[in-house]
């Protein structure tokens, strides 16, 4: 419901993140009415009219950035439009045959069952083209993970690209203790990791400590990014980690990179700089490194494994989510990630800026729920009651209001939470933001706020689960916001 994560403003973000088909049967008619002929001609062609918005907007859609795709989309649905009229217009012609097996005047020829076409298919991840190197450690060598720039979608991110560089340094990776980051374990499924590579590639905190005994002595401290600060960890970090019983050795730079302009690096750059014979490093934060970002990115990871994805939700949330979409949204919902808190200045800083009117906002949404023909959009947002409840009241289509679905406080007559419950999750801030990733993440079609982690972690997901919809897109994508307030 909430997008917690999204509390502070730049640092919890980055710049850049890219029927049914029944026929029926004609009336018996003795006659041809030509009165008729001429009001079911008009109304097919009025319907016809009002079903070609999108074929004729196409010029319109491309100024404003819309992917070639949704234009082709758009193109097949005029095309198929004007077959559902020509056999309409046929139909009244010959509908004088008597017993004639004709199509019916609900007829549609949008429909998305004819020719195995719709509008909104899923993205093909072609999994076969996958470029993956094996993860298999030394299990007496660790890599101590370091995160510390944002809050949770910017340290999965992080743990992400730590996992690569363990998979090239053949390393163990080591999550970090609750006490210096986030407690993992709530809201990922970290023994998952390892069944999916079919070794111990991961360990917990805990179980890194049981190994090493009392002799917790990190042998080398190297530092991806120099600026603004070595390992981007200040005095404060270094005093939780020591507080953990560590001993540090001095903190090095293996070379000179600024987190606001991170050069292009390469695996064998990674090599020449990380490996180490000491059994245990760390690497401080590679939240922003550009290390083989199009091998990194692929769905599915750079890392071979037998599963879709390595880093995913609990069980507990995954069954959550499930449940939440079975007894409130069904199977084709529209999922909206609406980042508002922080993010007028965050995005007014930016060129071209991300921050939208509320009005705008809808008329960006109406046009994809036309394209998806989804009756419901699930709402995660940070937005105040008086934007969201602005927005709803513009979100109208054919005359319908398009629902915004939040998740509701907690109730006992409902169950669909029971599980998180139960097991002591609810009311965790992070566990709530993890349901609303995998919600979002699980949607039929998806439009996210650019420049945002959050969103972005959720592409993550319905990329390498093969959710992706060729409808996805940004909030408002390849637009302007119509007005920006000037700067302080």
């Amino acid at each position: 419901m909430m997008d917690r994560e999204s509390s502070t403003d730049e640092e919890d973000d980055r710049e850049n993140l890219i029927s049914q088909n029944d026929s029926v049967k004609s009336p018996q008619r003795s006659t041809f009415e030509i009165g008729e002929f001429r009001t079911r001609l008009s109304n097919s062609a009025r319907r016809f009219d009002k079903r070609s918005v999108n074929f004729s907007s196409v010029n319109n859609n491309a100024k404003h950035g819309v992917p070639a795709l949704s234009l082709l989309e758009d193109l097949k649905s005029g095309f198929f439009s004007q077959i559902s009229l020509n056999k309409k217009i046929q139909e009244v012609l010959l509908s004088a045959h008597e017993n004639g097996d004709f199509l019916g005047l609900k007829e549609n020829y949008t429909d998305p069952s004819v020719a195995g076409w719709t509008r909104c298919s899923k993205v093909d991840p072609r999994l076969s083209e996958r470029r993956t190197i094996e993860w298999n450690p030394n299990l007496n060598k660790y890599l101590l993970a370091i995160c510390v720039s944002g809050q949770m979608s910017n340290h999965l991110i992080c743990l992400e690209k730590h996992m690569f560089f363990a998979a090239l340094l053949n390393r163990v990776l080591v999550i970090p203790s609750a006490k210096v980051d986030y407690e993992f374990k709530r809201v990922l499924d970290i023994e998952h990791i390892n069944k999916c590579l079919g070794r111990k590639v991961v360990v917990t905190f805990e179980e890194f400590v049981e190994r090493k005994k009392k002799h917790l002595h990190i042998d080398k401290f190297l530092c991806y990014f120099s600026l603004p600060l070595p390992c981007y960890v200040d005095d404060e970090r270094l005093k939780k980690l020591k507080g953990l019983g560590f001993s540090l050795s001095k903190i090095e730079t293996v070379w000179k990179e600024d987190v606001k302009k991170p050069k292009q690096r390469t695996v064998q750059d990674v090599l020449a700089k990380f490996s180490s014979d000491d059994n245990v490093i760390a690497i401080g934060d590679v939240f922003f490194a550009d290390v083989e970002g199009q091998w990194v990115m692929q769905p599915g990871g750079p890392i071979a494994h037998s599963c879709k994805t390595l880093i995913e939700p609990s069980k507990l949330i995954m069954l959550t989510a499930q449940r939440f979409i079975q007894t409130f949204m069904g199977k084709d919902f529209i999922a909206l990630h609406f980042r508002r808190h922080g993010f007028l200045k965050f995005c007014n800083a930016k060129k071209p800026s991300c921050f939208y009117p509320v009005p705008q906002a809808a008329d960006c949404i109406s046009r994809v729920v036309e394209r998806a023909n989804t009756p419901v959009i699930y709402l995660s947002t940070d937005a105040a009651e008086s934007e969201t409840g602005l927005l709803q009241s513009l979100l109208v289509l054919n005359g319908k209001t398009v629902p915004l679905i939040k998740r509701p406080a907690r109730n006992s007559a409902e169950k669909w939470d029971a599980l998180l419950y139960r097991h002591g999750l609810e009311g965790d801030s992070q566990v709530e933001a993890m349901l609303d990733k995998t919600i979002c993440a699980l949607s039929s079609v998806f439009i996210g706020s650019r420049g945002s982690t959050f969103t972005e972690d959720i592409l993550r997901l319905r990329k390498d689960w093969g959710s992706a919809s060729l409808c996805d897109e940004y909030l408002c994508q390849g637009e302007l916001p119509n007005i920006i307030a000037e700067d302080e």
